[in-house]
């Protein structure tokens, strides 16, 4: 098999590929590490170290060779998101003062990952501290999208999505407080997944607030989110595609359809139109109080984040605590942090505020949603992931939806934003081009729990609406 056929192949098959002796892991890895090297300036990464990766295919080989058990993500080089901890590999977390941190463990799922025979490929750019949705990381540089290298790739995991997307990787990690699995997956053109909230461990990742940090993959197809869902969280009885027919896939057009960008609309009602005519039941209900759900997100966030990192700066090791991080923080998000996060900041939230948001408008609002998956009969919700495509880099003022200002922050992260407050497992899949060649996306959310299930509905839903053309620009 030759080194253009091997970008292609999805984890699944590279592994078995690599498992049968079809095909070495070394010569898989020097194919991805030729990839990224050929895609550099999408700058998806910031760390990689190919004498390392070449050392560890060296070495899946000869476990194999010496007739070793095999994992089942043997030899398989994974891509991990810069604020998911990695013994013996940089972790900077997209920030000045943390250039050169190694630390002493890997996070628990990456663990997960490497005992299953996976390799960690490098670290990706990320939006500074992932807080925010561009990837334009002042001190690292700008992460490009494939599908237009002018273009955001979201964030705040862009790196992993991009180089998925640019076929770098065919499976990378990820993270996800309020869309920043899902945002980049949208916005790439590629799968992602975010689990319910608490299935896979997030202790060793950089957080926000522990009510909504999550792991999870991204992919460019749903059997190789499976398949990293099974590792990571131990489940392994197999996932098949669920029936379409009779399936009821739940709308709430009053909040995620209002003001979308025409294309993106178009796209995500023939991606409805074709489930349909696949035997699924369309129904159309909204969830009652979803209009709050933001300022909830954001109350909770903005208050967590400092303290959050406190502690994980200081339960990992890390050099600097985070007065002295702060300090080397890029201007954009020190800005933020400066009006919001920091103690005593012009515009911190109070704690009754915070009490509210936490211990009473968000339990309504997952009982809300609960009610609104039971009574209803749905199997999943489906929207819009993002109001538009992919906007240009370093334009993060207001969006022109249909001759109408948006705030960027509205247009790309309304409508992620009620499953990750909500601890629902939340799935992205690209449904087709806009006129200019970029992604857009669906999401199908279910209910808390619902994983596997969630999973089994994206093989489904994926084989109607197919796979995107891969990008053009790969570098």
């Amino acid at each position: 098999m030759d080194s253009a056929a091997m970008i292609e192949l999805s984890a699944s098959a590279a592994v078995t590929a690599m498992q049968t002796g079809e095909i070495s892991a070394l010569d898989y890895a020097e194919a991805l590490l030729a990839r990224c090297a050929a895609g550099a300036a999408l700058n998806a990464f910031i760390t990689l170290d190919p004498a390392a990766v070449r050392a560890a295919a060296r070495a899946a080989d000869a476990h194999r060779a010496a007739g070793g058990v095999l994992g089942p993500l043997h030899g398989l080089p994974i891509p991990v998101k810069d604020s998911v901890n990695t013994a013996g590999i940089e972790t900077t977390v997209g920030t000045r003062a943390l250039r050169g941190w190694v630390p002493a463990r890997d996070a628990t799922t990456i663990a997960r990952l490497k005992a299953a025979g996976a390799i960690v490929l490098g670290k990706t750019n990320i939006h500074e501290l992932s807080f925010g949705w561009t990837s334009n990381n002042l001190e690292f540089g700008a992460v490009r999208n494939p599908y237009d290298p002018s273009r955001i790739p979201g964030g705040s995991s862009g790196g992993t999505a991009a180089a998925v997307a640019a076929r770098m990787a065919p499976l990378g990690v990820a993270e996800d407080t309020q869309g920043s699995i899902r945002v980049p997956a949208a916005l790439c053109g590629i799968t992602g997944f975010r689990p319910t909230t608490g299935r896979y461990p997030t202790d060793g990742t950089a957080p926000i607030t522990a009510l909504f940090d999550q792991i999870g993959p991204h992919a460019r197809c749903v059997a190789d989110l499976a398949l990293f869902d099974t590792v990571v969280s131990g489940e392994v009885a197999p996932i098949e595609p669920a029936t379409l027919s009779g399936l009821r896939i739940g709308i709430d057009r009053n909040f995620f359809f209002a003001g979308i960008d025409a294309e993106v609309a178009a796209l995500v009602e023939a991606a409805l139109a074709r489930l349909a005519a696949a035997g699924a039941v369309i129904v159309e209900a909204p969830v009652p109080g979803l209009g709050r759900v933001v300022s909830v997100a954001m109350a909770i966030q903005v208050h967590d984040v400092v303290p959050a990192l406190e502690r994980y700066l200081a339960d990992s090791g890390a050099p600097v605590d985070f007065e002295a991080m702060f300090a080397g923080v890029s201007a954009d998000v020190a800005d933020v942090f400066a009006q919001v996060a920091l103690r005593g900041a012009p515009a911190a939230i109070a704690e009754d505020v915070y009490a509210a948001a936490r211990g009473t408008a968000r339990p309504a609002l997952q009982q809300a949603m609960a009610d609104w998956f039971a009574d209803h009969r749905i199997d999943a919700m489906l929207l819009p992931a993002t109001m538009v495509a992919a906007t240009p880099i370093g334009d993060e003022g207001n969006v022109d939806i249909g001759g109408t200002a948006v705030p960027f922050a509205t247009a790309i992260a309304r409508n992620i934003t009620p499953g990750s407050t909500l601890g629902l497992p939340g799935l992205v899949l690209p449904c087709g081009l806009t006129a200019g060649g970029l992604p857009v996306a669906i999401e199908l959310d279910g209910p808390s729990g619902g994983d596997r299930r969630l999973l089994a509905i994206g093989l489904a839903v994926e084989k109607v609406i197919g796979p995107l053309p891969p990008p053009a620009h790969r570098g």
